[in-house]
């Protein structure tokens, strides 16, 4: 067989797998310690894991390393299913001003894959490059935060918020007794601000889903 051959035949008993123990990208990047870009070559046939990674796949899915590299033709026990698309593209955004529908911003900068499960119940997620330093060293400038778009969040959640009109700034949210909210930026050479949400027109845009780095 062909390498071409070999990445289709991998990536696609791979996606089976995934599929039937319902277990997404990021769920092999945990528990194996794989990058999010090593993993989605692998599931999209664009390259060809070393036989120790292979190996640990196997292990992961508790299946012989034979069920992951050999072609499942007729004769096989595995049942075929139809296995969809296990994740969807979102927009990466360099900034997101504060009053304008997402679907009319135009900053596109770039496309992200989220795992198509977290869509479920109509659940929305953008992607937003990070700016400056407040939240460093938890985010460097630079950064790919994914967020789920939600008008509201948890007490002590990053999130990104618009105060008074500007462009949405990620701060880690503190919900107050009096109605007030304090926005905490993790570098400490900033300091937090309080507002007050109906006066200084505090109002979010979602929470943080998941942060990537590229190294």
């Amino acid at each position: 067989m062909s390498d071409l051959g070999n990445k289709k035949v991998l990536a696609e008993n791979l996606k089976y797998y995934m599929n039937l123990h319902d277990k997404s990208r990021n769920d092999l990047c945990s528990a194996l310690d794989l990058s999010y870009t090593t993993v989605s070559d692998w599931v999209n046939g664009k390259k060809y894991p070393r036989i120790d990674k292979i190996e640990m796949m196997a292990n992961f899915f508790g299946i012989q390393k034979s069920d992951l590299i050999e072609s499942k033709g007729k004769n096989s026990n595995v049942t075929p299913i139809n296995i969809p698309t296990d994740t969807i593209t979102i927009k990466v955004y360099g900034s997101v001003p504060a009053g304008q529908p997402i679907e009319a911003v135009e900053d596109v900068i770039g496309y992200e894959e989220i795992p198509v499960a977290w869509t479920r119940f109509g659940k929305e997620f953008i992607a937003l490059v990070v700016k400056g330093d407040s939240m460093y060293p938890k985010y460097f400038e630079g950064d790919t935060v994914i967020i789920e778009v939600a008008p509201d969040c948890n007490n002590g959640q990053d999130a990104v918020v618009y105060v008074n009109g500007y462009d949405a700034t990620l701060k880690e949210v503190h919900k107050n007794d009096d109605g007030s909210i304090t926005l905490k930026p993790f570098n400490r050479e900033y300091p937090e601000k309080t507002y007050q949400c109906s006066k200084d027109g505090v109002t979010i845009l979602g929470v943080v889903k998941e942060l990537r780095r590229k190294m």
